[in-house]
């Protein structure tokens, strides 16, 4: 998902990706509890990084609140895209979109439930590459998150918007789901120190939808004011 951005990046920034487990390269072992937040405290502490600046979309989004709640004293600058926000009730149209992703996936149609989720979470700027990109990639998470059922046991840690002390640079696609346009605005009012932007254009992931502008937004919002 951020490939393009890691090595655009790279030319003045030190960069470490992280796949959550489940998603991409990363096993999801169901026999051991964890964190998905903890995980992102274990990998600094494990590459000897202080403090970092990161860069954030969807549920990841959420897992960097989580571990900037935490430990805010991790994080330097938190640049997030469209994430869920505790608070917020689930939307008409998000209930519609997990209704018929349950629908499919119970009927076994993985593959539909896949291009279900390309369609929901891309705006209309996404292109036929960007589009390929999600297929695969979400394939894989229905790959790897279907057979391990429902014996996941992932602690989520509590959000506290008001502990965390990282400048936040936060955005929201105006096509996005109701739900994530009403979570950022909400946590937009609850940060501390935060520039909020709605991007007209954007669905859900808009690095995704105009690639060259979304490397252009992270660069842009990563630099120290």
């Amino acid at each position: 998902m951020w490939a393009g951005q890691v090595e655009d990046l790279r030319r003045d920034h030190q960069v470490t990706t992280l796949d959550l487990r489940g998603y991409g390269e990363t096993p999801l072992e169901v026999a051991e509890k964890y964190s998905d937040a903890g995980d992102v405290l274990e990998l600094l502490d494990h590459l000897g990084i202080g403090t970092a600046a990161v860069v954030a979309a969807s549920y990841g989004a959420n897992v960097v609140l989580q571990a900037a709640s935490r430990a805010p004293e991790r994080f330097s600058r938190l640049v997030l895209m469209s994430p869920p926000v505790d608070g917020v009730e689930p939307t008409e149209d998000l209930r519609a979109f997990w209704a018929e992703e349950n629908r499919l996936l119970e009927a076994g149609d993985v593959d539909g439930a896949t291009a279900l989720n390309v369609k929901i979470w891309l705006g209309p700027e996404a292109d036929a590459e960007a589009r390929e990109l999600l297929r695969v990639m979400q394939a894989r998470a229905f790959e790897v998150q279907l057979a391990a059922g429902d014996d996941v046991d992932n602690e989520e840690y509590e959000v506290t918007p008001a502990a965390i002390t990282a400048p936040v640079k936060l955005f929201s696609g105006a096509h996005d789901l109701q739900f994530f346009r009403e979570g950022a605005a909400l946590l937009a009012t609850q940060l501390p120190d935060v520039e909020y932007v709605e991007l007209p254009w954007a669905g859900h992931l808009p690095t995704l939808e105009r690639v060259a502008e979304g490397i252009e937004l992270v660069r842009t919002a990563l630099t120290v004011q």
